[in-house]
């Protein structure tokens, strides 16, 4: 009764310390302690467990050394010990009273530790075997019962339970590790913005498994999905793209290494290639729902190869790299097609600019609330602003003189009324513009044609229109008019020499005098309306200007006014010496007549080369000329002296226009200058 309570008693503690002791050694020397003490016959106890290599090495016992040979150097061979091999295959009890008698057990330890009975059980559970425990009493035999043995099988199974326990104990530890490791393979790839950040991770968590640092990843192209577009080593690794590439085509002799790429791409499992020295190679393919993305290969780090876990854990880091791999390739991918639609339409805006850039009238779009929002080169703007300086600015802050004009009430129309509108303006610093403008979705383009050259060209169109109207008139009367005067003179001249009309020889003189004051302004009338060609020779301007120079210091000497010349080297220019004489006496007694006594005459010639020009220049002293006579200077007729003819300029400008050259007028209240420009 006493060892039965004992009994339980060993049971209930070996039971406790199996749910409470997770050290497995420990737990099997419980054990092995617990029936040495069940069976006092029994010197020696030994646990075997099972190894990779199908043998079962001592883990645990009693004594550790017998016959000077230690326990955890005892392996047990089921290819050589029929006992052994015997227990495995039935995975029941086997007690042999007599080794002397039983040709099973192994008799190199049976003579070695004079092994007289032995006692052969199985530890396992539900049919898993995980070793094998030995009982015998040194040098003498074991005279067991049936109590005693089915004893010792309730340890040993009580050895299979803590076994299990800790086995499942290590497998959940394990899957924990494993859960744990992917949760940070997947936190890291979250964090990754590239390809490469991405396999890098993959990198570096299928080292950490495998123990290989040896690793590349060969991509498949995105849109063909056929053939390898992009290789990428580990940057740990120490071989290089090309040594890579030896080590691979050497992996098969007998299928290069794409077939075999293809072949584990296609399969979506991992493949293993056998090499030297035991190292083989790993592929495993990347697949993220079911599309291949491509294969990493991985060169075994151990002889040995890699087991079962190791090999899945690699692939479920490959299979969680995979969807993040996919989605940066798929942002890569949309990356790629923004950059080119960006590129295009950067172009498409480049050429739109690019026209409209060309076109050298000034253009301008404005939104809805009169801002700029795109100014082209040659866009008018006041001051001397730039484009930068008004872009994004209220147009009527920046033309603040133009409210209530014409232009601020046509582009209210064309903003308002939504229709396009074209009208003119005068008033923009001297410069006259044709505007058009258009609206769009978001407010109004515009466009503005200086025509500032347009109405001078107008302007000089219609006086010379004027002048050939006036030719065509002088042609008409000149030979009916002369005619006349001339009977009419020399009747006068008879009657001035008759006796009896001495006492009206004054009015005669009179009227003669007035008969040839009509014959010269019909002279110049003609010489205004004169478009004929000039007849010219090759002269020099400042030679014409010193040929006169003393008569026209006769009469600044004779107003009381002073005169200066100043002439500078210029070239021959083709002249008709006459009529550029008359050109210069008439500007420069206007111009004496414009100033007051002790004012000064100041002409000169000089040479413009950015107008490829000779330029003769008149300038006085005088008041200046205001804009209404400015307007109305070369009309025939028109003349502001109480005796002048108003041709004396009109004369001017049509010489000017038979040598090709052109009259322009610069005036302030300080003085005005006449500039005839010769070009060459």
């Amino acid at each position: 009764m006493l060892a039965e309570q004992t009994r339980y008693s060993r049971l209930a503690n070996i039971t406790k310390i199996i749910n409470t002791k997770l050290e497995l050694r420990e737990v099997l020397q419980h054990v092995t302690q617990a029936i040495s003490e069940e069976i006092v016959q029994c010197s020696s106890v030994g646990v075997f467990m099972a190894q990779n290599d199908g043998t079962f090495r001592a883990v645990a016992g009693k004594p550790d050394v017998i016959n000077g040979q230690k326990l955890e150097t005892q392996v047990i061979d089921p290819a050589t010990d029929m006992l052994a091999k015997q227990v495995i295959e039935t995975r029941k009890t086997i007690y042999i009273p007599d080794t002397l008698k039983d040709e099973r057990p192994d008799r190199t330890p049976v003579e070695a530790f004079e092994v007289k009975s032995l006692l052969a059980l199985p530890i396992c559970f539900e049919q898993e075997l995980f070793g094998l425990v030995f009982l015998f009493d040194f040098g003498k035999p074991m005279y067991l019962t049936e109590s005693e043995i089915q004893s010792v099988e309730a340890y040993v199974n009580m050895a299979a339970v803590a076994i299990q326990n800790a086995k499942t104990f290590k497998q959940k530890e394990e899957l924990i590790a494993e859960n744990q490791l992917l949760l940070n393979v997947a936190r890291e790839l979250s964090m990754c913005s590239s390809i490469q950040q991405c396999l890098d991770k993959c990198f570096h968590y299928l080292a950490k498994i495998l123990g290989s640092e040896k690793i590349i990843a060969h991509l498949l192209e995105p849109v063909e999905k056929k053939t390898v577009g992009l290789t990428k080593v580990n940057k740990n690794s120490d071989w290089t793209e090309a040594e890579w590439s030896s080590k691979l085509a050497a992996a098969d002799p007998s299928r290069s290494y794409g077939e075999l790429a293809e072949e584990a791409i296609a399969s979506k499992k991992v493949m293993h290639i056998p090499g030297e020295g035991g190292k083989g190679l790993l592929l495993i393919p990347l697949v993220s729902m079911g599309e291949a993305l491509g294969v990493i290969a991985v060169a075994e780090a151990e002889a040995a190869g890699y087991d079962d876990s190791r090999v899945q854990m690699a692939q479920s880091i490959v299979d969680t790299t995979a969807p993040t791999f996919s989605n940066l390739l798929h942002m890569d991918q949309l990356e790629n097609m923004v950059e080119e639609r960006t590129s295009e339409l950067e172009n498409a805006n480049e050429k739109v600019a690019s026209v409209i850039e060309s076109i050298t009238d000034g253009f301008f779009a404005l939104n809805k609330d009169w801002e700029y929002i795109y100014i082209n080169k040659h866009q008018f703007l006041p001051h001397n602003k730039t484009a930068e300086e008004v872009m994004g600015k209220n147009m009527w802050e920046v033309f603040p003189s133009a409210a209530k004009t014409a232009m601020y009430e046509e582009f209210h129309r064309a903003m308002n009324d939504r229709v396009p509108v074209h009208f003119e303006i005068d008033s923009l610093e001297d410069y006259c513009f044709e505007a058009v403008a258009y609206p769009y979705d978001e407010g109004i383009c515009c466009m503005l044609k200086d025509v500032t050259e347009k109405r001078k060209y107008e302007k000089e169109l219609k006086r010379l229109a004027n002048l050939d109207l006036i030719g065509q008139m002088a042609a008409g009367i000149s030979h009916e008019v002369r005619n006349p005067m001339t009977t009419v003179r020399g009747f006068l001249q008879l009657l001035e020499q008759e006796e009896g009309l001495q006492e009206h020889a004054g009015h005669f003189n009179l009227m003669i005098e007035e008969l040839d004051r009509a014959n010269a302004i019909i002279t110049e009338f003609l010489s205004v309306g004169n478009t004929r060609t000039s007849e010219v020779q090759m002269s020099n301007l400042n030679s014409i200007i010193e040929g006169i120079s003393r008569l026209i210091k006769i009469d600044t000497s004779n107003q009381r006014k002073e005169i200066e010349i100043e002439t500078e080297e210029i070239p021959e220019l083709p002249l008709n010496h006459n009529e550029i004489r008359q050109l210069i006496l008439n500007i420069c007694r206007n111009g004496l007549e414009a100033m007051e006594p002790g004012g000064l005459l100041y002409i000169s010639t000089y040479y413009r080369v950015d107008e490829n020009c000779v330029v003769l220049a008149i300038q006085d002293q005088g008041e200046g000329i205001r804009p209404e006579v400015m307007e109305k200077i070369g009309t025939p007729f028109f003349t502001t002296k109480d005796d002048g003819t108003g041709l004396g300029m009109g004369i001017c400008y049509a010489i000017a226009a038979r040598h090709n050259a052109k009259i322009e007028i610069k005036t302030s209240t300080e003085g005005t200058t006449f500039f005839t420009k010769f070009y060459l």
